[in-house]
This record gives structure tokens, sequence and C-alpha cells, in this order.
């Protein structure tokens, strides 16, 4: 007898669909690049914002990647159909705009946490409730930065926020005198999410802008600084989902 499973709303994906280990990027298109880079990829679904790819790296680890669109809402969405279908370990492969001034675009960002700045975390757990990336994956992204890079990524804070064109000076003013790394929009949703969900999230970033540079270089010049960043990030969470479960 057999027993029909409904696939997950959003994602479109069963149980058996997915890899323990889940990179999940913002832009689908960054899905696709990231799927380019396993050994064997396979498209389980493109939904919406959903593009879904399973496969196996060059070492052998089973591995996945799903789009998660921009954003707290639709990233909430990705990370909770893909715990029901079976992934344990998450990586978050964004991008991000630097927020010390000596943070060059194109720099590589292991995240440690994240300010809550954006609103759907907040349905799921109130303040003060911390936004924090799981230990293991973190230190598992800083050996695969050193070994990529050479030497140790930016490690830190970023504030995760919902309004992209929302400029508050004020609160930028302040989070970048209290050390903050960078901001981008889905972290501390994915990490709060992760953590309530009993699953490890981590983080790493490629910087394709900063607000406190001097000299601020045309479009054309940041996607090309960004994009070299794009494949170190890449690299950089391939390497350490393999090293997740080669310590499994």
């Amino acid at each position: 007898m057999t027993t029909n499973v409904d696939p997950q709303r959003h994602l479109r994906a069963v149980p058996g669909d997915v890899a323990p280990y889940v990179l999940i990027p913002g832009d689908p298109g960054r899905a696709d690049r990231i799927a380019e880079r396993f050994a064997e990829a396979r498209l389980v679904a493109r939904h919406r914002e959903y593009t879904l790819y399973t496969g196996v790296t060059e070492a052998g680890t089973p591995i996945s990647v799903c789009s998660t669109g921009i954003g707290g809402p639709s990233a909430s969405i990705a990370v909770e159909e893909l715990v029901r279908v079976g992934a344990t370990h998450f990586i978050r492969v964004g991008s991000a705009g630097g927020r010390q001034p000596h943070i060059p675009i194109g720099s590589t960002v292991v995240v440690t946490a994240a300010y809550r700045g954006e609103g759907t975390s907040l349905d799921y757990v109130p303040l003060p409730y911390p936004a924090v990336a799981d230990l293991d994956v973190t230190l598992a992204l800083r050996r695969a930065a050193e070994a990529v890079l050479g030497h140790r990524a930016i490690e830190g804070i970023v504030y995760t926020r919902d309004a992209f064109y929302r400029r508050d000076d004020g609160t930028n003013a302040l989070l970048t005198a209290a050390g903050v790394v960078a901001a981008e929009q889905e972290c501390a949703t994915v990490f709060v999410v992760g953590s309530l969900r009993g699953v490890k999230v981590g983080a790493v970033l490629g910087t394709d802008s900063n607000i406190h540079l001097a000299e601020q270089p045309t479009m054309a010049e940041r996607e090309a600084l960004y994009r070299e960043g794009e494949r170190t990030t890449i690299a950089i969470a391939i390497r350490a989902v393999d090293a997740l479960h080669a310590a499994s």
C-alpha cells in the first residue's frame, strides 16, 4: 500500500527531494549558479521565488540549494518547508551592504548574529530573543573561509531590515558605531526560525555596496566586484557543508 504525500505548498518538494544540507541564497539566479558548482544537480522545482536543486558536492556530500526571495516573509516559508521535508543544516549565501568604512565591495562576511530590524521574526518570538547563527555552522564557515581566502573572513553582527529604500541615517550611524559589519534582509529571520525549529543555520555574505565609501563606484564596477565575491562565498559554503558532513 502506498501513501501519497502532498508536496509543500510553495517549494513543491516532498520528503526525499531535499538533502540535509541546504544553501539558501535570496536570488533564484544565484541558486542556478550554485547548482552549477555541484558535481551532480537536478532541478526539483521552480515556483514563484523558489528555485530548488538537489545533488552532491565534488566530495560526495548530499546538498541542496533553494532560493528564498527577498526578505523575511519568503525566507521563513522556505526554511519552514525545507525543514518539513528533511533539511537539518542551512547556510545563507547572500549579498549585503558593508556598514564599516574599511569594508570594500566584494568582501566576505561570516555572520555571527543579526540585529532584528525586520518584522517577520517578531511573529515567531518577541524581542529581546536573539537572532544568533549556529556555532557549528559558523565555525565550519570560518575554517572554510580561511582555506579559500588564505585568511579569516570579516566576522560579526549584521543588520537585518525590511525596507530596502528606507534609509534611516540615525539607525545606520548607531549600528555602525556598535560595530555592525553589514546590512541585509534575511539573516535575523532565518536564524530565529532555525533556532525555534531545532535546525542549524549560518550565513556567509558577499558585500555588493557600502554607503560609507568616500568614492562610490559605478553600478557596473559594483556588480563586477560582487560577482567575484559571490564566487568566493559559494566556494566557502560548499566547503563548509563538506566539513559538516564529514564531522557528522
